[in-house]
């Protein structure tokens, strides 16, 4: 009998915890919204580079139609809303001619349609080639997926077009030993990926890189960058490289879902003018005739592979002639724009303690005094709430 009410008896957490997990929420939040707080619609800010967006199966149903954080929240507020993390290149789409009568209550001057946006099954709630919502009504035990950094679908493991699971690059933990995946349909569009060497493939999936030939590998061994010789300090040379890339860019691959519009400066400055002039490919063949044919397997990469493409004018033209020039740009990743978001958190926590120490330096002797009685009283009463006697 003493097992019989166990499983009625709430499990009890302390304040600390309490506290911990609501910041871990708070901080997973700002990282999926990127530091928005939802107070403006992002329209103004035309095409953005990669921000988190929401679909609104209640206004539209066939999921041709994106909204940013704000709308969401102040637009759609009680609406059916799939939460869709983030999307490149993207305008919010709230109020235009896809939501029929219904008007955008932050900004309702918006074109008729944003031309340059991209949707695909994501937009109706649905992901991976399966086409099933996430979470799954029909599953117990609802299973991580990967997203793909080209048509940024997410996709489950048995579904990559692998024989095993095993063959994903995980570490001892069990946790991914790769930067980024590219799903099986997209390495087609960027097969030459795998003239490159060993070093931008994460463990497991090196053998992708077999069919480079002898050539190729040796001219990699010290592979030129943007600039010269070497790995990249930093991604200047790639962050020019690509805003000038995607001015004329177009729409992305037609496997993706977003288009090539960047609201970023294209100003060129000495590095980009360099990397014009740098007309010898690196990998010394002939990209679109020697890249193999690609077997539909899907690509992990290494930490840093961007740094090691080539930036020769030939390769400029493939990816524009392809829609792939965001792949050059290190800002377009997921990694780059939680780093934004934890900055954007650490700067608002900073002012927000700076505008309770002001506040607290404008009172007079007396309020002072009576606030830090206040909270002395408060903890000696909490206290002896908590503690057992």
């Amino acid at each position: 009998m003493d097992g019989v009410f166990d499983d009625e008896v709430e499990q009890t957490v302390t304040i600390d915890e309490y506290l911990k997990n609501v910041e871990a929420e708070e901080l997973n939040a700002d990282l999926v919204l990127g530091g928005d707080e939802g107070n403006e619609c992002t329209y103004n800010m035309g095409y953005m580079k990669r921000q988190a967006i929401f679909s609104c199966l209640s206004c539209t149903p066939d999921g041709n139609a994106g909204v940013c954080t704000a709308c969401s929240l102040s637009c759609h507020d009680g609406h059916e809303i799939v939460e869709l993390w983030t999307k490149r290149n993207f305008r919010c789409d709230c109020g235009n001619s896809k939501f029929g009568e219904n008007f955008c209550k932050i900004f309702a001057k918006k074109d008729v349609e944003n031309a340059e946006n991209s949707y695909n099954h994501n937009f109706k709630g649905l992901y991976c080639s399966c086409d099933r919502p996430y979470p799954d009504p029909d599953v117990e035990a609802q299973e991580e997926m990967i997203q793909c950094i080209m048509c940024e679908d997410w996709f489950h493991d048995e579904h990559l077009g692998l024989e095993s699971s095993n063959e994903i690059p995980r570490d001892e933990e069990g946790e991914p030993f790769y930067e980024d995946f590219i799903c099986k349909t997209c390495s087609a569009v960027c097969s030459f990926l795998t003239l490159y060497p060993k070093t931008i493939w994460a463990s497991g999936g090196e053998d992708v890189a077999t069919n480079s030939n002898a050539k190729d590998k040796d001219v990699l061994e010290d592979i030129p960058t943007a600039c010269g010789f070497g790995k990249l300090e930093n991604d200047i040379c790639a962050k020019n490289s690509s805003q000038k890339d995607n001015a004329t860019a177009g729409k992305a691959s037609a496997v993706g879902e977003s288009s090539g519009k960047n609201s970023g400066s294209n100003n060129p400055n000495q590095c980009t003018k360099d990397i014009n002039l740098h007309t010898t490919c690196v990998l010394g063949v002939d990209v679109e005739v020697t890249s193999p044919v690609s077997e539909g397997k899907p690509l992990f990469l290494s930490k840093n592979w961007r740094d090691v493409l080539c930036r020769c004018e030939k390769c400029l033209d493939m990816y524009n002639q392809k829609q792939i020039s965001y792949l050059l740009d290190k800002e377009d990743t997921i990694v780059e724009y939680e780093k934004m978001a934890k900055q954007k958190r650490e700067e608002k926590l900073q002012q927000q303690e700076g505008a309770e120490l002001s506040f607290f330096n404008k009172l007079g002797h007396i309020e002072k005094v009576e606030i830090l009685n206040g909270i002395a009283d408060f903890k000696d009463e909490f206290r002896s709430f908590v503690v057992c006697p």
